[in-house]
């Protein structure tokens, strides 16, 4: 009998065991962290051999198969010694792939897919599609695979996931864009990033379509560089050389496969970076065939996603912003530029190699004071003091760095969590980061 060992016992590792259990592989489990009580029942039920707390490596180095979850880094000891014994290691998106005929439509990019993963989902489901939603959100692919049968997948795909998958196939591949994040995972080389995040359309054939955004210069420069195969769908904010999807006078166009028009006002989420969004869900709606009275209702009634500019309320006169989700400098622009007021910004945690130049324009002309949230803020302070700003330096927790905004934001303002790194040094995720700001600003 084959054996199975997955690494990692979260949502992703636990429902690749399950799956592993239910196709009828010896099956084990090891995390080196403690597993929750949720994935010990699960794998309990399925009679899953599984340890926390550390790695046997008399149990792991005798596998056929490595499930790897993504969150565990390349040069972890354990991968190391895998890799020595030439034993294969995947992805559980790579595994689940080998056991479904759905239809895969699969996204990815540094700021907006988790957004635009959702929308597509929910476009899908209101349709009336038989659809799951996997990936970075949604449940396990894998888990879904074993227990359930679903036409299509929403799959969510991070660099760290697409590093591991090596014969799964996306039907239609989103790229939203690329901007540097993760380069301390990638040897602090922004083309291993780059690579990883093109490695959504290898094995894609002229039958599938590959949806991305026409005016990102490095995935203009890659193209060609990728041997792509799939149809290309290109979109941009508007009309221009090449694009399929844009915006003309005041109406959200997209022609091929089929002609497609709604007026733009009538998008759910506002903004630039949310049109773009709008257009890669719209694309991918299109391509699946569904009717376009679906897609235009789906696209004007989303209710967004948690953590992604999240309003949260308003305290005398200043409002609160929850935008936690954004893990890199990009996609605090991206906040920023959406920004019809002045902002109290919250910004800090782990810092993954960031270049805060990107963000030092708008930080200039739309913040009115800064708070640094975070155990080392000294990266923070070395650049934007120079820039004269009040600030605070928060190393304790959210609750003083919610204080801290309200104390320094002025009626009209906002306050504005959106903090360019990840949220580990502090929180359990940037879940926790979210809720723990939502929680403090509503006892203001």
């Amino acid at each position: 009998m084959k054996r199975i060992v997955i690494l990692g016992a979260g949502e992703s590792g636990a429902g690749a065991a399950v799956l592993a259990k239910v196709k009828g592989f010896d099956t084990f489990v090891s995390d080196m962290s403690t597993i929750k009580d949720k994935y010990k029942t699960l794998l309990d039920n399925h009679q899953i051999t599984w340890e926390e707390g550390s790695h046997t490596e008399a149990l792991i180095l005798n596998a056929d198969e490595v499930i790897k979850s993504p969150g565990i880094p390349n040069d972890a000891p354990i991968i190391l010694k895998l890799k020595e014994k030439n034993i294969p290691i995947i992805s559980e998106i790579e595994f689940a792939g080998r056991y479904t005929d759905a239809k895969m439509v699969c996204i990815t990019g540094s700021n907006g897919k988790t957004t635009t993963t959702s929308l597509i989902y929910h476009i899908f489901k209101s349709a009336g599609l038989n659809v799951g939603l996997a990936g970075n959100i949604g449940r396990s692919l894998a888990l879904q695979v074993a227990e359930e049968h679903h036409d299509y997948y929403v799959i969510e795909l991070s660099s760290f996931q697409l590093d591991n998958m090596y014969n799964f196939r996306a039907n239609i591949a989103v790229l939203m864009n690329i901007t540097p994040d993760h380069l301390d995972r990638y040897e602090h080389c922004m083309q291993n990033y780059i690579d990883a995040k093109f490695r959504i359309t290898q094995n894609q054939t002229p039958d599938d379509a590959f949806i991305f955004w026409n005016d990102d210069p490095i995935i203009k420069r890659e193209l060609d560089r990728h041997g792509i195969k799939a149809h290309l769908y290109p979109f941009a904010a508007v009309k221009e050389d090449g694009a399929i999807a844009y915006v003309e006078d005041s109406e959200v166009r997209i022609t091929e496969p089929i002609a497609f028009n709604m007026e733009q006002e009538e998008l759910a989420l506002t903004g630039q970076h949310n049109l773009y969004n709008s257009l890669a869900a719209g694309i991918s709606a299109n391509l699946a065939g569904i009717a376009k009275e679906d897609i235009r209702k789906a696209l004007s009634d989303f209710k967004g996603v948690e953590h992604r500019l999240e309003k949260v309320t308003r305290v005398r006169g200043i409002d609160f912003i929850n935008d936690s989700k954004a893990t890199n400098v990009n996609s605090c622009w991206y906040a920023l530029q959406s920004m019809t007021t002045k902002v109290v910004l919250i910004l800090g945690g782990k810092d993954k190699g960031n270049d805060y130049s990107e963000i030092e324009e708008l930080v200039r002309s739309k913040c009115s004071a800064l708070v640094f949230l975070g155990l080392h803020n000294e990266k923070l302070h070395e650049f934007f003091d120079p820039l004269g700003l009040p600030t605070a330096d928060i190393q304790t927790g959210m609750k003083d760095a919610v204080e801290a905004a309200y104390k320094l934001a002025k009626k009209g303002e906002t306050v504005l969590l959106s903090p360019c790194c990840a949220s580990f040094d502090l929180f359990n995720s940037y879940e926790d980061r979210g809720e723990q700001f939502k929680k403090y600003v509503r006892e203001l």
